[in-house]
């Protein structure tokens, strides 16, 4: 990869046409676990997730799909064991499923469909930070539910960067709209994670509200490649204008 680009890789679990072949990647370990989802939506949801990043990484290293292993964190986050330079995180949902891979620094991405923006507005008090809720509130309704969308977004991109889950506290930090940054992340003290570490942006893909969070020297290029069928050779998007916030 050139320095400071990113790989943003979409796949869809209704292109899942030749489930045997994907399971094949499987470690003997995500085999089990994606046999005890009941329901065919979840099964195929797990198994483009896990065909795509092990296809994804070897688009870059020299190594067959079925031999990449992964340690977790103590928050469940994934790495590469051993490590090889890269960086990766995956998100998925039933209709789409993404994986960002970069060489220069810490991401995290989320995935959620537009249609889930109305339950999201509906934790609102739970979930956003005290100054979140007031900028949502001042919205017209019609905006509101955009904002929860991209607040929700945004939010899991910036745990699943930190790779502490939802031990971090999701009211301990916001995103705040507006201004000359567009958009800039405030954090608690106790956090000890300054702002300026992270850059962050926003794209819609499928009917699919995508955050990205990356490391400030990360935030370069960003290239969408989509590859239908989950195993095919992808094929770079040619529609997509990212902006990363803050704005200097």
């Amino acid at each position: 990869m050139e320095p400071n680009l990113l790989h943003l890789w979409c796949a869809y679990p209704e292109d899942l046409f030749n489930e045997e072949a994907c399971a094949a990647l499987l470690s003997e370990d995500e085999r089990a676990r994606w046999q005890r989802f009941r329901f065919e939506r979840h099964r195929r949801e797990f198994l483009a997730t896990h065909a795509l990043l092990r296809s994804a990484l070897s688009h870059y290293v020299a190594r067959p799909a079925a031999e990449w292993q992964f340690t977790a964190n103590e928050f469940g986050k994934p790495a590469i064991e051993p490590a090889c330079g890269l960086e990766f995180n995956v998100s998925n949902s039933v209709q789409m499923v993404v994986c960002l891979v970069s060489e220069s620094g810490v991401v995290g991405v989320d995935v959620e469909p537009a249609a889930r923006a109305e339950a999201m507005l509906e934790v609102a008090p739970e979930v956003f930070s005290a100054a979140e809720r007031a900028q949502l509130g001042a919205l017209p309704p019609a905006e509101q539910l955009d904002r929860a969308l991209s607040l929700w977004t945004l939010k899991e991109a910036y745990i699943k960067a930190r790779g502490m889950g939802l031990s971090l506290g999701l009211n301990r930090f916001s995103f705040l709209f507006g201004g000359g940054a567009g958009i800039r992340l405030e954090t608690d003290a106790e956090l000890n994670d300054p702002p300026e570490r992270w850059r962050f942006c926003l794209l819609d893909r499928s009917g699919h509200r995508v955050a990205a969070v990356v490391e400030a020297q990360a935030a370069g290029r960003l290239e969408v490649l989509e590859a239908r069928p989950v195993l095919a050779k992808p094929v770079k998007a040619d529609d997509c204008a990212v902006l990363w916030f803050p704005r200097d």
